[in-house]
């Protein structure tokens, strides 16, 4: 690299974090409702954790924009109205950060998920493997008939790594188990993900865990139908108790703020910021009255293993659903494979294309 083209990007690293000290004014875009008891609240909650660390802070929301050509509409519309910080906070809006971002270098981006970045344009993601896998350990021990259920919204590598945490867990404690996965299509619908429960416990499948915007229809309906629920995002334990095993919640504000107090110290740069169950960014949810004590001790003990470094969630062996070895004994995936996963393990069964 030229010494003229590294002073370049020194240049426009210092003109964004200069622009984004300069202003307080922080745009937040969510895929669905802020109120939907699940992902985008999780992001709203972050977003009033900002509000809260700095004073003269103002954030600006738009709900419900779709992850298309829609979202760069929204983004220009908080740059023109002085906004030099955007949350992108949903997995298809990394594109189109991207795009928008090359019109704005004084902008700076920051977008949930993803493997890309550019000049103006960082990610951030908290990894619920790790929680995924332990709600697998307590789904695998409760269950009665073996059958788990999973309602997905989309096939990305987020939702696959889910399945396939949630899936290896149980087959820990469980090497019976099987995951059967219905796909919804969508962040946020209702009917279809009233359905795939109520096809899950014709089928007899007893435990139902989940990645879609919100778990309140899926943990309303097997309550509904007395099987039980691993919830994701926010825990929602209250309003279905009889349903409720544990979930998986995000902590999005530390992450958050510190991404803002890099860019106004000036020292932020464009990259790939994660956390985890060991960082606190990703939190194991309450133990439902329906979990044994001796299998939440054991969770709890994994978990302590997992903080601690000494289990590794990501380790072989592991198979493709079809039997293909994935991971032998002994080995790890990296960080670019983990967020690149696009099949699902053996014990799952569903369409991963």
């Amino acid at each position: 690299m030229s010494k003229w083209l590294v002073l370049a990007i020194a240049g426009l690293m210092a003109t964004v974090a200069a622009a984004a000290t300069a202003n307080d004014k922080i745009g937040f875009i969510y895929v669905g409702p802020a109120a939907d008891y699940g992902y985008n609240m999780s992001m709203d909650i972050g977003r009033k954790d900002v509000e809260a660390a700095f004073d003269g802070v103002s954030t600006t929301t738009f709900e419900a924009i779709p992850e298309s050509a829609e979202v760069e509409r929204v983004m220009e519309r908080l740059i023109n109205t002085d906004h030099n910080i955007i949350f992108a906070t949903s997995y298809g809006y990394l594109d189109h950060a991207i795009k928008v971002g090359k019109k704005y270098p004084n902008v700076a981006f920051l977008h949930a998920g993803g493997l890309k970045t550019s000049a103006n344009v960082g990610t951030y993601w908290a990894d619920s493997d790790d929680g995924m896998y332990l709600a697998g350990v307590v789904a695998g021990s409760v269950t009665k008939s073996n059958k788990l259920g999973f309602v997905g919204a989309f096939q990305i590598p987020q939702l696959f790594r889910s399945i396939n945490a949630f899936t290896l867990g149980a087959q820990l404690v469980n090497p019976d188990v099987t995951t059967t996965v219905v796909w919804t299509g969508g962040w946020w619908e209702p009917q279809k993900e009233a359905e795939a429960v109520n096809a899950f416990a014709d089928q007899g499948i007893d435990v139902i865990a989940e990645q879609v915007d919100s778990p309140i229809t899926i943990g309303q309906t097997a309550e509904k139908r007395n099987v039980f629920i691993i919830g994701k995002d926010v825990d929602i334990s209250d309003r279905v108790p009889n349903a409720w095993l544990t979930g998986v919640s995000w902590n999005w504000g530390p992450m958050m703020v510190g991404m803002v107090k890099d860019i106004k110290a000036g020292t932020w740069k464009p990259g790939h910021v994660r956390g985890n169950l060991a960082s606190g960014h990703a939190v194991l949810d309450p133990f439902g009255m329906a979990v044994p004590a001796d299998v939440q001790a054991k969770v709890l003990a994994l978990k302590d293993a997992i903080i601690k470094g000494d289990r590794e969630v990501w380790s072989g062996p592991v198979s493709h659903q079809d039997g293909t070895v994935i991971l032998k004994e002994g080995e790890t995936m990296s960080m670019e494979q983990i967020e690149s996963m696009n099949y699902l393990v053996k014990g799952v069964i569903g369409a991963s294309n």
